[in-house]
């Protein structure tokens, strides 16, 4: 479904300006029914959510540092990629992994927080300029970032102690967040396309793969050490997810805004690499779901 959704999203990029407006819609639903399957009474950030912000920043430290000596454009678009927070939409995924989806959710509550606070700092040391204020910057990302994060979060709370009998029917009913997904997914990759090609000039051809390519590896690597770093706290997928699926759309703001305009190719290409990971992490979590259900049967 994830592919088919990248592939169509890419395929009809010129009439994502008509459905653009729907994509914080279709991801408030979509977070709206995954958080109503969570137990906010275990809604505790701890040493998991820590250790992992710490490696997430030491990781876009290095990152930067190392990419800046051959090419600045480079290395602030791969930078952005491991700086910026985790997905409000990562519970979902998680969750068809197995997961806990509650720690992605603090983990993604705290790096979103951290983000608003720190990034205006952060990037207007990295970036090439910084035509908004610190407090305009925090305002405006607090404005893009919190409604996403809190509103679904009181409205499953609110249908959980006004509604109990229509909490209990969406909670039974939580693959239909996996296909508000895909359809977000099919607008925001269309969108990131169409963004490419309006872009494009034979100077840029080279700088874009680069950046392409340096989201591919970090995205690789941010999956990797998300997975070793759940491994000590008896979570994996949730380490992984944690770290490596990233908010993108917010990700392709903030290089717009601090950085050069090509730069936000990266985390746009970033887009389609983290959910080609996701598609293959859902792929074989269904087969090895299977292949336990055939060895029950037997």
């Amino acid at each position: 479904m994830l592919p088919i959704a990248m592939v169509g999203g890419a395929i009809f990029y010129k009439w994502m300006g008509y459905l653009t407006f729907l994509s914080p819609y279709l991801i408030f639903l979509m977070l709206f029914i995954t958080y109503c399957k969570i137990d906010f009474r275990h809604f505790r950030p701890g040493r998991f959510e820590a250790v992992l912000l710490v490696v997430q920043m030491l990781l876009a430290g290095a990152v930067y540092g190392l990419l800046s000596l051959a090419d600045h454009t480079v290395a602030e678009g791969v930078f952005i990629c491991v700086f910026i927070p985790t997905a409000t939409a990562a519970p979902v995924i998680t969750s068809m992994l197995g997961g806990s989806i509650t720690k992605v959710a603090s983990y993604s509550l705290i790096g979103n927080l951290f983000v608003a606070v720190a990034g205006p700092l952060v990037l207007a040391a990295v970036g090439d300029h910084a035509e908004l204020t610190f407090f305009q910057s925090f305002c405006l990302i607090l404005s893009r970032v919190l409604p996403l994060l809190v509103l679904p979060i009181l409205a499953a709370l609110a249908v959980k102690w006004l509604v109990p009998g229509l909490h209990k029917k969406i909670i039974q009913r939580q693959q239909l967040s996996f296909y508000l997904w895909a359809i977000a997914l099919f607008i925001v990759v269309g969108s990131c396309v169409s963004f490419a090609i309006s872009h494009w000039t034979p100077a840029n051809t080279w700088p874009m793969v680069s950046l392409a390519l340096g989201a591919l590896a970090v995205c690789l690597m941010q999956f990797a050490v998300g997975r070793k770093v759940g491994g000590y706290f008896g979570d994996k997928v949730a380490g992984g997810q944690g770290l490596a699926q990233k908010n993108t759309v917010l990700a392709v703001w903030l290089a717009l805004a601090y950085m050069h305009p090509i730069a936000s190719i990266a985390p746009a290409a970033y887009i389609a690499w983290q959910n080609m990971v996701n598609s293959w992490q859902l792929i074989r979590h269904e087969q090895r779901t299977r292949h336990s259900l055939d060895l029950r049967q037997r």
